[in-house]
């Protein structure tokens, strides 16, 4: 990809607003960390998007200062991000989540 968008969707806005609520209350400044980890990981996509495995039609990549991951789909020019989740939370819950976030064919 020369020149690519990536683009975070409403929902994966929410869930990263939601993970530095949390990080927050944990401590003053690790909210901030939080974001910190994954914009690096973000950067890291313009360069290797698609390289990483599948998980309910996503691509997958897991946060590495966090236990987070972030759900994400390349179409031609274009990144599109539809969840950051957290790993701890019930497979089940997130798969759900998943079937409710996946694009219309």
């Amino acid at each position: 990809m020369s020149s690519v968008d990536i683009r975070l969707l409403d929902a994966a806005r929410d869930d990263l607003r939601n993970g530095w609520i949390f990080y927050e209350r944990q401590l003053v400044g690790l909210g901030d960390r939080f974001l910190d980890a994954i914009e690096a990981d973000v950067r890291f996509l313009s360069l290797y998007a698609g390289i990483h495995s599948k998980v309910d039609g996503f691509h997958r990549l897991l946060i590495r200062r966090f236990p987070f991951a972030l759900y994400y789909l390349v179409e031609e020019e274009r990144i599109d991000i539809y969840a950051i989740l957290d790993c701890r939370r019930d497979p089940l819950l997130i798969r759900s989540r998943l079937q409710t976030d996946r694009p219309n064919p």
